[in-house]
């Protein structure tokens, strides 16, 4: 059985997350409008099959939905330049620490970053 890895990755998201949606614009009060706004994310999956799963609204068999409202909404693209760098993780602590330590990296070069 092979073991289960992490991957972190990075959407970007329309500028209109940021005039739309107050608890974002509220998350990001260093955003100076000039660079993109940003999600990240850790997957088991691919990252360009975790995006799909955002876009689509996807829930697991129990009917919980997996998927981000702000991704839903305002998701673009993957920003594979911004995350291509970090090697898979094989536990989730330790990619939902990756995935903090990036997002808040995002933000202290300004751009406006969500994440769980």
């Amino acid at each position: 059985m092979s073991k289960t890895t992490y991957r972190i990755y990075v959407i970007e998201l329309t500028k209109k997350v940021f005039t739309e949606n107050a608890k974002f614009r509220t998350a990001n009060p260093q955003f100076n409008g000039v660079l993109e706004c940003l999600y990240v994310g850790m997957t088991s999956k691919t990252p360009k099959e975790r995006f799909v799963q955002h876009k689509t609204g996807y829930r697991n068999k129990k009917g919980y939905k997996l998927s981000s409202n702000i991704v839903q909404k305002y998701g673009s693209y993957l920003r594979p330049s911004l995350y291509n760098h970090i090697d898979p993780l094989t536990s989730r602590a330790e990619a939902l620490k990756m995935e903090e330590q990036l997002a808040l990296e995002l933000r202290r070069q300004r751009y406006a970053v969500w994440y769980n």
